[in-house]
């Protein structure tokens, strides 16, 4: 269990009824409280042929011994290319249809959950090389092999309100999620299981909504399902949870 918990526990209770306003979510998250990440399956156990959450553990990479200079350091630009742009959509609206598998992580007591269609990887978390006038959630870049990874500081892009200093010190970062095939990475303290979704267990938000990065909520965990792509477009444009 993730040592900020403790810390954080009350402020997660009711972060997600603040976050989501849309009324019959609200409603919904009005009678619920953020639990404590739980190591069973929230919903169907995956299937022997499909990719489990010790699978992926045995994947993730260990980082390696390389110094990065940061004067040679610099983002990665999303591509505008229109076919890899196509891609995307597609990986999509595969997960939209019918049953799919989804990860569920945990930043500072807050559990979140991306597609497994849209997940690109996984790293254990290495020295980063900050960047000046980067925003305050831009963690740095971390050098893997020949692969400069842009990473996310979670619990600041997503809650910058609730980081005082003790919600700060209290995180334990132990994995870098990466978002696709793009340059950008989300920090972890926990991986907690990988599941099967059925499309009547996400309360799906519309794609117009004021939060495009939320593709949904899913309802019994009660924790917010990533829209992989356009978290990737806001990131790329260098703004936060709040920002437009």
């Amino acid at each position: 269990m993730s040592k900020s918990l403790p810390a954080s526990h009350n402020v997660m209770k009711t972060y997600l009824s603040e976050l989501l306003t849309e009324p019959d979510i609200a409603e919904e998250l009005s009678h619920q409280r953020i639990k404590p990440p739980a190591r069973k399956p929230l919903a169907h156990k995956v299937d022997a042929d499909n990719q489990s959450l010790e699978k992926l553990l045995k994947t993730v990479s260990e980082p390696k011994e390389e110094t990065v200079e940061v004067a040679k350091v610099d983002l990665v630009p999303i591509s505008t290319d229109k076919s890899r742009a196509q891609a995307m959509v597609n990986k999509q609206e595969s997960y939209r249809q019918g049953d799919f598998q989804v990860m569920f992580f945990d930043v500072a007591g807050l559990i979140l959950a991306v597609p497994l269609i849209e997940l690109g990887g996984i790293h254990k978390v290495d020295k980063t090389s900050s960047l000046m006038g980067k925003p305050s959630w831009f963690k740095g870049v971390m050098l893997y092999r020949d692969e400069k990874i842009n990473v996310v500081d979670t619990a600041l892009w997503v809650m910058p309100e609730k980081c005082d200093e003790k919600l700060m010190n209290s995180l334990n970062y132990q994995y870098i999620i990466m978002l696709n095939d793009s340059p950008w990475a989300l920090m972890a303290e926990n991986l907690i299981d990988t599941v099967v979704l059925r499309q009547d267990e996400v309360k799906w938000v519309d794609s117009n909504n004021k939060r495009p990065w939320l593709a949904g909520l899913v309802k019994e965990k009660m924790c917010a399902l990533l829209d992989v792509s356009a978290l990737i477009q806001l990131l790329d444009k260098g703004i936060d949870i709040y920002q437009k």
